[in-house]
């Protein structure tokens, strides 16, 4: 399958002086936005070949795929390019017995990577988010400056940023002068 450039792929912003942020395109992967009943999570799960959490905010992985709950019956899931097909065709067959909406969300979306000692300082920048409340394995949607993101905590200093192709320009230029600033105070 050919993958689809996108304006930040390849582009990266590092303050290599101690590594305290590193800031690039994240690994491209399919999206989908699932809307469905929480009494079917267990067909879901196994739908999507992992357990899809019940919880407002938590996120599970298995297999490369991950799961976000973004509302009582609203989850995104992300997944390797290559199974976007198996994904839709799986959900496609539970239909029948389990009525949901499965929506691929891919062509919108853009992932930004934010690593490093200084990645909340950098995300802080443009987002009013108490993040001292965001535990690792959590994720959540809100705002970063004017454009509406998801945002994941993989760990303590590692987040990923789910931003429209639209808005993605525009997070990225924030991100950029917020590296210059944390650089001027190191």
């Amino acid at each position: 399958m050919l993958q689809e450039r996108h304006p930040l792929m390849g582009q990266r912003i590092s303050l290599a002086e101690r590594s305290s942020l590193i800031i690039h395109d994240a690994e491209d992967s399919s999206r989908f936005n699932l809307r469905i009943a929480p009494e079917n999570l267990g067909a879901a799960s196994k739908a999507f070949g992992c357990v899809l959490p019940a919880t407002i905010g938590a996120t599970a992985t298995s297999g490369g795929r991950l799961a976000l709950c973004l509302g009582p019956d609203e989850w995104q899931l992300y997944a390797p390019i290559a199974e976007s097909r198996s994904i839709e065709t799986t959900f496609a067959a539970l239909y029948a017995s389990c009525p949901h909406s499965l929506v691929d969300v891919g062509h919108r979306e853009i992932g930004i990577a934010v690593e490093g000692q200084a990645a909340v300082l950098a995300l802080r920048s443009a987002c009013a988010f108490d993040f001292d409340t965001m535990p690792s394995g959590t994720g959540t949607r809100t705002i970063f400056d004017k454009a509406q993101i998801i945002l994941i905590r993989h760990d303590e200093n590692r987040f990923r940023i789910e931003v429209w192709r639209s808005f993605a320009d525009h997070v990225w230029g924030l991100l950029q002068a917020a590296s210059r600033e944390i650089a001027l105070g190191i």
